[in-house]
């Protein structure tokens, strides 16, 4: 076999080696063989959404188990095949063997990129808010145009979402928006996500055709839970209701079912309205806000210990990615320097890319910090 054929397979089967023993296949093996048994109990559909919980999180740990277990066999295919093709002199068997590489080297990168998901709330499902900034319409399109974003890239995963608050702004697009990804490890590849995001385009809202700079804020925050310790004293909220808008601020219920919840001691703003009732958004502002001030009091606790590197915050000062579409195409992240000039794709939720590029410079920034 040709040397880089040799050197490319033994260095995925060096990475799978890794896979494996940060996965703990044992314990993934166990969680399985639990989830089967409570999917097999007769009585699992008489709560319809616990058993909904159940048989997807059976589904996920099944498709985690065999992504790692089948790419042994992938890798051994791979290499008969490049054998094949190379003893042949098959010019046909080798480029399938080449592209077949590209595609398993992706797949690996993909598992190896979990292993590094090592942080406190790494393993949480996530609430993302996405908020119009700087540059008007343009800016509440373009926070449109992120939601939309994450949301396709969260579809092609095949994974669950929930839109939890939309505030329209009043010509186009959001002035806010926020959703969970329920999904297990979804804080810790979302959350390189966070900060300020840079579109620069001719805007289609300018009847002259001029180019526009707009700006928008993406916060990414782990999904609370009852093990997190969280008391919020009920005299530190204040809670306002009012009614759900839709576009153009236009009222879409006739009831005070929304929820405005404030946290007075450090000025924390949660809305909610995308459930039906009052009870309901007031449950799930409460939740994000908790998971909001949660991170608020680790980030107090690092920066005594002055341990903030590694940590992103959704702020105004921290722009980390570039959509440019004119005068030419391209989409940068400012940290990474990862680019690509197919703007499109991006913001038809391609971007595992930029994901997998962030969370390794944030392992790099941690390892520099450290030294």
């Amino acid at each position: 076999m040709a040397a880089d054929f040799t050197q490319e397979i033994q260095d995925l089967r060096a990475t799978m080696d890794s896979v494996r023993q940060v996965t703990d296949l044992a314990a993934l093996e166990g969680q399985i063989a639990d989830l089967e048994q409570r999917a097999a109990a007769p009585d699992l559909w008489d709560d319809p959404d616990a058993a909904q919980q159940v048989t997807s999180a059976l589904s996920r740990a099944k498709a985690e188990h065999d992504r790692v277990t089948g790419m042994d066999s992938r890798i051994d295919d791979l290499e008969v095949l490049a054998e094949m093709g190379l003893e042949e002199g098959d010019d046909d068997t080798v480029a399938e063997a080449e592209r077949e590489l590209t595609a398993v080297k992706k797949a690996v990168g993909e598992l190896e990129v979990r292993t590094l998901l090592s942080g406190e709330y790494d393993e949480r499902e996530a609430v993302v808010t996405i908020r119009a900034g700087a540059g008007g319409v343009d800016a509440a399109d373009f926070a449109e145009m992120l939601m939309r974003m994450y949301l396709r890239w969260a579809e092609r995963h095949g994974y669950p979402t929930k839109v939890m608050d939309t505030s329209y702004a009043e010509e186009a697009g959001l002035k806010s928006a926020t959703f969970e990804v329920n999904v297990p490890y979804a804080y810790g590849n979302l959350s390189v996500e966070g900060g300020t995001h840079r579109l620069v385009r001719i805007s289609p809202f300018d009847n002259q055709g001029r180019r526009q700079t707009s700006f928008a804020a993406v916060e990414v925050i782990p999904v609370i839970e009852s093990t997190d310790s969280i008391d919020i004293p009920e005299n530190d909220l204040k809670i306002d209701v009012f009614r759900s808008s839709g576009p153009g601020g236009q009222s879409v219920n006739t009831t005070d079912s929304a929820v405005r919840m404030t946290h007075i001691p450090t000025g924390t703003v949660v809305s909610m309205q995308n459930e039906k009732s009052q009870i309901q958004n007031r449950a799930a502002a409460l939740r994000v806000m908790q998971s909001r001030l949660l991170l608020l009091k680790r980030a107090e606790e690092a920066a005594e210990r002055k341990e903030l590197a590694g940590d992103i915050k959704a702020s105004w000062g921290d722009q980390m990615r570039s959509y440019v579409l004119n005068p030419y195409q391209m989409v940068k992240d400012l940290r990474t320097e990862h680019e690509t000039g197919n703007p499109s794709a991006v913001f038809d939720g391609d971007i595992d890319s930029f994901i997998e590029a962030g969370i390794r410079w944030r392992i790099e920034q941690a390892k520099a910090d450290q030294e």
